[in-house]
């Protein structure tokens, strides 16, 4: 089992900057993949970024592409989002996730709230 613990949400003015942490804790020897997800209020859940956790392999959705940066701390144990230029429409519960080689995203941190004022 590998739980996860996010941290670094809140209320930010447009144009502004939040990094979220995760920490992972538990079989983090097995941890292939890290990811953050979001959640705005009344739209399914999305993925905004996601890293391997020995190589670092990146991938971005569009709509974060060039503003969010995910980063990982092996020896912390921690995968980070650095998120820049914030908009209002990324305005959501953003949790953290992690995956087993082979698997899917099964492990899920509780989600921090993350509000983008215009």
């Amino acid at each position: 089992q590998v739980q996860l613990v996010e941290s670094g949400g809140g209320l930010v003015q447009a144009g502004g900057s939040l990094r979220l942490s995760c920490v992972a804790s538990g079989r983090t020897a097995s941890i292939y993949g890290m990811a953050w997800f979001r959640q705005a209020p009344g739209k399914e859940r999305e993925l905004a970024a996601r890293i391997t956790w020995s190589g670092g392999i990146t991938y971005y959705a569009d709509s974060v592409k060039g503003r969010f940066t995910i980063s990982r701390d092996n020896a912390k144990n921690t995968v980070y989002l650095q998120m820049n230029s914030l908009k209002p429409e990324d305005t959501a519960v953003y949790y953290c996730a992690g995956r087993m080689i082979g698997g899917s995203f099964n492990y899920w941190g509780q989600g921090t709230q993350v509000t983008v004022s215009a």
